[in-house]
């Protein structure tokens, strides 16, 4: 099976690549070289020459041994050293699989357990630094990124509208609806705004509403209104003429009183309105029969297929409008959620109850997750090592930790060295 292409690792912010660990292994194997070079040149002059000869040679003996034996091990761990068969080399690759599994154990047992997963949550404050993220200022970059989220978000928006289907959607939305309108006792929420209206006077307004769009629709309509009149009276008035006469005093005695209710807040049919409201609230809230009226007039029109109709030419519109602003860069949706998002940033730095709620919120919600899924999770790491073949594990882990490696085979050069002259002294000296 394929295997995915090798990504440059990182370690304290620093990249490692296989390339520097190649460097690393080149200048340890140089060391090697020069401690052999070092070894022969003074085999001579360790009998017959200088005293310090000896110790140089044997610096250079135990340095060769050290590195040596170093370079066997570190090699060991990847591939086979001068590509012989020997046992127990080429650890990585013949055992990537059981490597996989250890690890796998290993972060399950120790980083995605509901305890450890619960303690690193509490010490983070995820609400706050959100917060400081969202709420920061255009000098530290705060409005770049918050553009960068509301593009991504509209455009997304945009994309999710686009991709379902919009009668299916619509449909849902106005079943959800119909739903949540159909549990809804309507008329006791209505004789109480009705009541709640009328006590701070804010009825007012709609009684005026009212006599004005009466006045307007007597005015539009003052030629069928007079037709009318006309055909009420008796035969022998119209032939006369005095129909006219009526109809235009019914009107005329129409428009007055209008303009009387109008202007009068004390008017009795001003009164009667009231004394109507009044009564119709309290038969909302008290009346079983006008209660079941209602319920029946709210089943009905929820049950109306023209609602349905009208629901989803609404929807559609809707649903156009909205992808129409996301992607509109002159729209401003950007500026709204932009300033939106701010506005929860500022929120959520200075309120400390909604910090607590969401942390908390968060970390139950991590805990969770490793409960629930944790398996699944090392499961994934696990079978994603057992994929890579022999090359890749070993590419890897070399990149990871090869040029570490290869400072250990460059101490064991000099350590080794220095175990040398040491030795050679306790020789010398005894």
């Amino acid at each position: 099976m394929a295997t995915p292409p090798l990504r440059p690792l990182t370690l304290g912010g620093q990249p490692l690549t296989i390339d520097r660990a190649r460097r690393m292994r080149w200048t340890a194997t140089g060391m090697l070289a020069a401690m052999a070079a070092i070894f022969v040149a003074t085999l001579g002059l360790a009998a017959d020459g200088h005293p310090a000869w000896g110790y140089v040679h044997a610096f250079a003996e135990a340095a060769m041994v050290g590195g040596l034996a170093d370079w066997f091990a570190v090699t060991a761990l990847f591939r086979h050293p001068l590509g012989l068969p020997i046992p127990h080399t080429a650890i990585i690759p013949e055992n990537k699989d059981r490597i996989a599994d250890t690890m796998a154990v290993f972060l399950r047992e120790n980083f995605l357990t509901p305890a450890v997963v619960a303690r690193r949550m509490a010490a983070m404050n995820i609400a706050k630094a959100a917060g400081e993220f969202l709420a920061a200022s255009p000098e530290r970059g705060g409005v770049d990124d918050r553009s960068r989220i509301t593009g991504g978000a509209a455009e997304l928006l945009a994309e999710v509208l686009e991709s379902l289907d919009p009668d299916r959607l619509g449909n849902q939305v106005r079943s959800g609806l119909a739903g949540q309108l159909a549990k809804l006792d309507i008329a006791p929420l209505a004789g109480r705004m009705i009541e709640t209206t009328m006590a701070d006077k804010r009825h007012q307004p709609l009684i005026d509403g009212f006599v004005r769009w009466a006045g307007l629709t007597i005015e539009d309509n003052e030629d069928t209104l007079r037709e009318i009149i006309s055909q009420r009276v008796a035969g022998v008035l119209r032939w006369t003429g005095i129909d006219k006469t009526i109809s235009s005093s019914v009107l005329d005695g129409l428009y007055k009183l209008l303009a009387e209710v109008l202007v009068n807040p004390q008017h009795p049919l001003r009164g009667k309105i009231e004394e109507g409201l009044s009564k119709l609230g309290q038969d909302l809230q008290h009346d079983p029969e006008t209660r079941a009226k209602v319920e029946e007039m709210k089943r009905e029109l929820i049950a109306n297929p023209a609602v349905a109709v009208w629901w989803t030419g609404v929807w559609e519109r809707i649903r156009r409008s909205l992808i129409a602003r996301a992607r509109d860069p002159e729209s401003g949706m950007g500026e709204e959620m932009r300033s939106m998002l701010a506005e929860l940033g500022t929120a959520l730095q200075s309120d400390a109850r909604l910090q607590h709620q969401i942390n908390r919120f968060a970390r139950r919600t991590m805990v969770g997750v490793a409960t629930r899924y944790g398996d699944q999770i090392v499961r994934l790491v696990s079978e994603t090592v057992k994929r890579w073949d022999a090359r890749t594990i070993t590419d890897r882990v070399e990149g990871a930790v090869g040029r570490d490696l290869q400072f250990i085979r460059i101490n064991g050069t000099l350590v080794g060295g220095l175990v040398g002259m040491a030795l050679h002294f306790l020789t010398v000296v005894l």
